[in-house]
């Protein structure tokens, strides 16, 4: 299984993350924001306030939203 072991917020819509498995890179979520519990991220004070979910192991907002890691890693830019 893999997990988000850091994440910090970068700018605009984009995410430098570490994962388990020893990959890290940054993931731009700007044109993945849809949705009812996503549309709210859009703003980017909201956005910058995830936190990493002990739970979930991944990054997560108040708001409910969180992303799966494996998607997070999929995503990593070039």
């Amino acid at each position: 299984m893999i997990y988000v072991k850091e994440a910090k917020y970068k700018e605009d819509y984009k995410i430098w993350c570490r994962f388990s498995n020893g990959k890290n890179g940054i993931v731009d979520l700007k044109g993945k924001l849809w949705g009812p519990v996503f549309e709210p991220l859009q703003d980017k004070e909201k956005f910058k306030n995830f936190k990493l979910s002990d739970i979930l192991h991944t990054i997560a907002w108040e708001n409910g939203a969180d992303f799966a890691p494996e998607f997070l890693c999929e995503h990593l830019q070039k």
